[in-house]
């Protein structure tokens, strides 16, 4: 099996899981035990029965159930998610996902880069230098950021920022460069719109863009830093004890190839689950970390549809979430592909 029919296999196979996952939503929102018409009309004094039969006709509720369920998965699937009742009354909710979408993309991005770019590294030169200091350091300071919690730290990275005038002696706000609005808010990414090589071509709003999500994307990502530090160093220890290292050891092959080519590379594979986990996990921690930094994001907008009871807007959301989950899982394929090559030949 080569690698593309490998990956039009997990393709298929992800098919029946948006299926499921998708009637599983459903199920819950439209035949559990919250009436959704009288949940959005429940902080209505006027309530009358006439009102919520419109409300249950609106909802397509008078239809019988597997009748709704057949045009509600058709209109997910046909990317007609409706409109918001509680929640930005009256939105569409495509327009509001296509409007929130971009800041829990841009945050989630930053955040597993960040944890990638400091939390790899340290795991890997933990485990070549297993058993050392500089292995000891790494690993106990691991443990203590993986044992912080998102909203402590969140709350002190902001406190932090915040006074680092008296505290640090510079302004963050002005640091490199100025941001209008301070630490909290909605990271400017509308110069991109319609143009997506502005990301390279309009270098000043990029770095204002980024300075902005980063304290939001250092919070989020802490969690994913140790995990894969404390993986990465794990993989490595196991890798460098392999008959293949020590054989290329034995042939004379410079140690710096070694590392390189042989124990690195290998290391990698078992760390390409946990990255695409850890992004599953972001997802969920987005809802806590976007309300403390006051980003109008996808995660924002799900808790917001959640305590306010817009159902029918959770369920849509519950759609896009399921689809960026699997589509990271796709990813986590390809990379698989890309990284050890034996992936798509075998059968598996």
């Amino acid at each position: 099996m080569n690698r593309l029919k490998y990956i039009v296999k997990r393709v298929l196979m992800s098919v029946p899981v948006l299926w499921l996952g998708t009637s599983m939503t459903w199920f819950i929102i439209y035949q559990g035990p919250v009436d959704p018409a009288a949940n959005l009309l429940s902080g209505n004094e006027r309530l009358t029965e006439a009102k919520y039969e419109a409300a249950r006709t609106e909802l397509g509720l008078d239809q019988p159930p597997l009748q709704h369920y057949v045009d509600w998965m058709w209109s997910l699937f046909t990317l007609d998610l409706g409109q918001t009742w509680l929640v930005y009354t009256g939105s569409n909710v495509g327009a509001l996902v296509l409007d929130f979408l971009p800041r829990t993309v841009w945050l989630g991005f930053w955040s597993v880069l960040i944890a990638i770019c400091i939390g790899v590294p340290l795991g890997f030169y933990a485990g070549i230098r297993s058993n050392s200091v500089a292995d000891y350091v790494a690993s106990v300071s691991g443990i203590v950021w993986r044992a912080m919690p998102n909203f402590w730290l969140a709350v002190i990275l902001l406190a932090l920022l915040v006074g680092s005038e008296s505290l640090f002696g510079f302004d963050w706000d002005t640091f490199l460069i100025t941001l209008p609005s301070g630490v909290t808010g909605n990271p400017g990414l509308s110069y991109m719109a319609g143009d997506p090589l502005a990301l390279f071509t309009q270098p000043r709003e990029t770095l204002a863009a980024i300075k902005k999500i980063l304290p939001a994307a250092l919070v989020l990502g802490s969690a994913s830093m140790g995990n894969e530090m404390r993986i990465g160093r794990t993989a490595v220890l196991e890798t460098k004890n392999e008959q293949y290292v020590d054989f290329a050891r034995a042939r004379g092959v410079p140690g710096r190839a070694i590392v390189w080519k042989h124990v690195f590379r290998n290391a990698l594979v078992p760390l390409v689950p946990v990255i695409t986990t850890e992004a599953f996990l972001l997802i969920g921690g987005s809802v806590l970390v976007e309300s403390v930094f006051g980003i109008n994001g996808m995660g924002k907008l799900f808790f917001d549809a959640a305590i306010q009871g817009d159902l029918p807007l959770v369920g849509s959301l519950m759609f896009v979430f399921i689809v960026l989950m699997l589509t990271i899982n796709i990813a986590q394929d390809i990379l698989y592909t890309l990284i050890d090559p034996r992936v798509g030949y075998d059968g598996t």
